[in-house]
């Protein structure tokens, strides 16, 4: 029998596992119009609904973020408008341990995935409360929405690209 202990191998300096922790969460702006009550709450054809949604970041501290989620309700009926909702709905998120090009994806995707079903009941809330049957919002890809954004963002850094060398191509 040998006296020696086995020595335990060496140990990889401890990497930072990623975090996301949501911090706050709160209605930034909220505003729900019914200008035409109370003949919009009479029966009638049902009105058409746009939709319009937004996501937005900005770093309120070191490794603390605020995204937003702005959603815009409008409801016409003909070309009278029924009701106008907006809402913009945020959460302040601590992040650490992701690397700088995963933060946009963490941010724009996974935060606004955490902070949709709350903004979804207020919409519902409020229209509910504004006379109306309460609006179910369906659930939204916000990986697609990201890409959706990427690609527009790219197409408008090429169009300036383009008018750039149009523009300064005559110049000698």
């Amino acid at each position: 029998m040998s006296d020696e202990t086995p020595t335990p191998p060496a140990q990889e300096p401890a990497t930072q596992e990623p975090q996301l922790r949501l911090l706050a969460q709160y209605s930034k702006d909220v505003s729900f119009e019914n200008p035409n009550a109370p003949t919009s709450l009479q029966n009638g054809p049902t009105p058409a609904i746009e939709l319009e949604i937004g996501v937005g970041a900005q770093n309120a501290q070191e490794n603390i973020y605020e995204v937003s989620l702005s959603i815009s309700v409008k409801a016409t009926r003909e070309e009278t408008t029924v009701f106008l909702l907006e809402l913009v709905y945020c959460g302040l998120f601590a992040i650490e341990g992701v690397p700088e090009e995963s933060l946009g994806p963490i941010l724009h995707i996974e935060c606004t995935r955490l902070l949709f079903p709350y903004a979804r009941r207020i919409v519902s809330d409020l229209t509910q409360d504004g006379g109306f049957p309460a609006l179910p919002l369906e659930p939204i890809d916000f990986a697609a929405v990201y890409r959706a954004g990427l690609e527009q963002q790219a197409a408008q850094q090429a169009a300036q690209q383009t008018n750039g060398s149009e523009n300064g191509s005559g110049n000698a």
